[in-house]
């Protein structure tokens, strides 16, 4: 399945989690679908992610979270990205996410989901109707 559009991605992983397999794997899987992707390495700092997503010019910042902290994070990091004006930037998290934490991410302002599991099928599609 391939993108409709040439769209930015930065795949970061955030604080101390050391797990970036699935990360890069995903990453793999989106520049192959056409993305332009930034993968930004291990143990980044939220200010090094938005410093990043300025840099590139993204589209969408995708956070890969294994350490269970995916709420605080993104509720700071959506706080930080509004505080810069790059609100307009999407934020999508994916990894070891349970199901119930899905709703209070959407509702703090995570465009999407994608738990451990999801399907490369349905990252991209996820990741294209975002912009559609």
């Amino acid at each position: 399945m391939e993108t409709k559009n040439k769209i930015r991605v930065l795949i970061a992983k955030p604080g101390l989690d050391g797990h970036d397999k699935g990360a890069k794997i995903v990453a793999l899987a989106l520049r192959d679908a056409g993305m332009e992707v930034i993968y930004s390495g291990l143990h980044q700092t939220l200010d090094q992610i938005i410093q990043t997503a300025i840099q590139e010019a993204v589209d969408v910042i995708g956070l890969s979270i294994m350490s269970g902290a995916h709420l605080p994070i993104s509720e700071k990091l959506i706080s930080m990205m509004k505080e810069k004006g790059i609100d307009d930037i999407r934020l999508t998290v994916g990894g070891v996410i349970p199901h119930q934490d899905i709703p209070g991410l959407k509702k703090m302002g995570v465009a999407k989901v994608f738990p451990g599991g999801t399907s490369f099928d349905d990252i991209i599609s996820g990741m294209n109707s975002l912009f559609e």
